[in-house]
C-alpha cells in the first residue's frame, strides 16, 4: 500500500489559492498612463506571460503541477507486505589474523602454493556467505585489533570486508589476546546462548596488551565460546616453536570457554572444520519482520517535470507565432 512519510505537508496544497486571495483584496487602482501602439503592446503581453485568464490549460497545469510536487514533497511509498526473518542463528564473530606470517606460500591447492592468507580469505568468505539467520562480524588483528565489520545480517558486506583485507593493516605481529578481549566486549551484550567467536591465527602471541589467558577467562563468565584455528604446516607445540602456531596456547583458550581447538594444515581441513563449525547448533531467537519500502517519489515528480516543459510549449508557441506573423506584415 501507498504511505506518505511527511502527509502533514498536503496542508501547503491550498496555499497559492490564499496567496491569490490575499492579492486580490489588496488591489488597488493605478493612474493609467497613455502610450502610442497600445493595441501592439496589449498584444505581445497576451501572448507573453502566463496569464492565467487567458487560457484554462495553464491554469489546470499549473495547479497540477503545484499539487504533484506537494504531493513529492511528502515522499510517497510503496510498503509491502511484512516478511518474516529466519533469525534463528547465533552472534558469530570471526577474528583473522593479519600479521606478516600469513604471506608465507605453504598452503597446497591444485599442484601450487599459495599464501596462507589467500586461503584463509577465499574459505572464510565461503563459510561467511553460508551463515543464513547469523549475525555475523569480523575482528582483524596484528600488532593491534580492531573491528572491521561490527555484527549484522549483512552477509555480503562481511564477505567483501573479508577478501579486501589486506596484509600489514594491523601491524606485523600478532596480538591474540587483544582480539579476544575485543570480541568479548562486542558479544558481551548479546543474548548469553549464542555468542560465538572463531579466533584465526598462524603463531603466537606476541603483542597483546592483554593476557589471552585472562582474556578467555572472561569471555568464558561472558558465555562467549571460542573456537581457535591453527593455520601451519608445522604447528609447534608450545609457545617455544617459534614461529609456528602455540597449540597450548589456541587449546587452553578453546577449552576455557567450551570451545574447541582445530588444525589446518591445508586449504581442504580449513574447509573441513568450517563444515564442522556450519554444524553448530542454532539458537532459537526472537523472530523478526520488516517489510519492504520501495520509494514512490519519482511519480509526482515527473508529472511535475512533463507538466513544466507544457507549460513552456504553451508560453513559447504563441510568441513564435506573433513573430512569424509580425514579420509576414512587414514583408507586405
Amino acid at each position: 500500500m501507498i504511505e506518505l512519510a511527511y502527509p502533514w505537508l498536503l496542508l501547503l496544497a491550498p496555499l497559492p489559492l490564499i496567496m491569490r486571495l490575499l492579492h486580490a483584496s489588496n488591489r488597488y487602482e493605478e493612474a493609467a498612463l497613455e502610450a502610442p501602439f497600445a493595441s501592439r503592446w496589449r498584444q505581445l503581453a497576451g501572448t507573453a506571460s502566463l496569464g492565467l485568464q487567458s487560457s484554462p490549460l495553464k491554469l489546470i497545469a499549473l495547479i497540477l503541477m503545484w499539487l504533484s510536487l506537494v504531493t513529492a514533497a511528502t515522499r510517497p511509498q510503496w510498503v509491502g507486505e511484512p516478511i518474516e526473518l529466519a533469525n534463528s542463528g547465533r552472534d558469530l564473530l570471526l577474528a583473522i589474523d593479519l600479521s606478516g606470517s600469513m604471506q608465507i606460500e605453504d598452503m597446497q591447492v591444485g599442484n601450487s602454493l599459495v599464501s596462507r592468507i589467500t586461503a584463509v580469505k577465499a574459505i572464510a568468505a565461503d563459510f561467511t556467505s553460508r551463515r543464513t539467520g547469523d549475525r555475523v562480524g569480523l575482528i582483524l588483528f596484528g600488532t593491534r585489533a580492531y573491528v572491521q565489520a561490527p555484527l549484522t545480517f549483512d552477509i555480503k558486506t562481511v564477505e567483501k570486508f573479508i577478501e579486501e583485507a589486506q596484509l600489514g593493516f594491523a601491524g606485523e605481529d600478532t596480538a591474540i589476546g587483544d582480539a579476544l578481549g575485543l570480541a568479548v566486549k562486542r558479544l558481551r551484550e548479546r543474548p548469553a546462548d549464542s555468542r560465538v567467536l572463531i579466533l584465526l591465527t598462524d603463531g603466537q602471541d606476541t603483542a597483546s596488551t592483554v593476557d589471552p589467558m585472562e582474556a578467555a577467562a572472561l569471555a568464558s563468565e561472558m558465555n562467549v565460546r571460542i573456537y581457535t584455528i591453527g593455520i601451519s604446516r608445522r604447528l609447534g607445540t608450545t609457545s617455544n616453536a617459534s614461529g609456528e602456531v602455540d597449540e597450548a596456547l589456541l587449546t587452553a583458550i578453546a577449552q576455557a570457554t567450551g570451545g574447541r581447538y582445530f588444525r589446518a594444515r591445508t586449504p581442504q581441513e580449513l574447509q573441513g572444520i568450517y563444515q564442522v563449525l556450519d554444524e553448530l547448533e542454532p539458537v532459537e531467537q526472537e523472530k523478526s519482520t520488516f517489510r519492504p519500502i520501495e520509494s514512490m517519489t519519482w511519480v509526482p515528480t515527473s508529472v511535475a517535470f512533463w507538466l513544466a516543459l507544457l507549460l513552456i510549449a504553451l508560453r513559447t508557441w504563441p510568441q513564435l507565432s506573433f513573430r512569424s506573423n509580425t514579420k509576414e506584415q512587414q514583408h507586405d
